[in-house]
């Protein structure tokens, strides 16, 4: 399994507090059966000022310290980026950086505010040729009823969605697990991630996440999560290419696949309020 959402590396955010903690999390990983993980720490300004060269920097002392403690766990970089203003200007810098060099890159919405320009700033970076892949949405406390075709439609206009597998179990409570089987039932998600914070509450574990999601989606459905879709962007694939969630297969033979610009793209943005 491939878990492109991990805060492995250590003392840059709010994740591993040192080596001790990343190699002991890298151990859980690979007993779990992740083969690869992307090290994707908080870029938010103000809070966590972290930057494409510094992470990438920094994944390269611990893949040697991984090397050293004989830990088969492969890994690469990225970020839980912010939702910013400047966000399209950070990726285009490499101040902000996508997953393992590709167009695709981690979009983190605000956990308790409703964010100012969702849908535009999203519209903005598929336009610009990125694929805005959005954590977590099911943990949001914003997330209800009025918000959810917020994402449906990002979904349909060409952005990924990513659930983390303990909300998928339930370890984060009865309202992200409910989100997560209503995203999975609707056939919305593109893939699953570990959202690993430590060892003991945020632990590095996908395939219970798989297994869950097996009982919505099925074990083929599953297995894209986690291995299929995640291998894709690991290898930059044009999203037209990639096997597209239940709920977008049908609709993308008629529409040309999910990532098609144009005016239906710009339809489905305006019919729901980002500000």
């Amino acid at each position: 399994m491939i878990d492109l959402h991990c805060h492995l590396l250590p003392g840059i955010d709010d994740g591993a507090a040192d080596l001790n903690v990343s190699l002991e999390m890298a151990r859980i990983a690979v007993d779990d059966g992740i083969g690869m993980t992307a090290c994707t720490p908080h870029i938010y300004p103000g809070l966590f000022e972290n930057t494409g060269p510094q992470i990438k920097r920094d994944v390269e002392r611990l893949r040697a310290a991984l090397q050293a403690a004989d830990i088969a766990l492969e890994i690469t970089y990225g970020a839980d980026i912010q939702v910013v203003p400047e966000l399209l200007d950070g990726l285009r810098s490499g101040r902000m950086p996508t997953l393992h060099g590709t167009r695709y890159f981690l979009f983190e919405p605000p956990h308790h505010s409703v964010p100012s320009g969702f849908t535009d700033l999203i519209f903005a970076v598929l336009a610009a040729g990125y694929v805005p892949v959005i954590t977590h949405p099911e943990r949001l406390t914003w997330l209800d009823e009025e918000h959810y075709p917020w994402f449906v439609a990002a979904v349909r206009g060409g952005a990924w969605i990513q659930l983390t597998s303990g909300a998928v179990t339930g370890r984060f409570g009865r309202r992200p697990k409910y989100w997560s089987e209503r995203f999975l039932d609707d056939g919305l998600v593109h893939i699953l991630a570990t959202d690993a914070h430590e060892t003991h509450h945020r632990r590095p574990l996908l395939a219970e996440g798989r297994h869950a999601a097996a009982q919505w989606v099925g074990a083929d459905e599953a297995e894209l999560l986690v291995m299929g879709r995640p291998r894709a962007i690991i290898e930059n694939r044009d999203p037209a290419t990639v096997p597209l969630p239940p709920a977008l297969s049908a609709r993308s033979r008629s529409c040309g696949g999910a990532r098609a610009k144009g005016s239906w793209l710009s339809r489905l943005f305006s019919g729901s309020n980002g500000h």
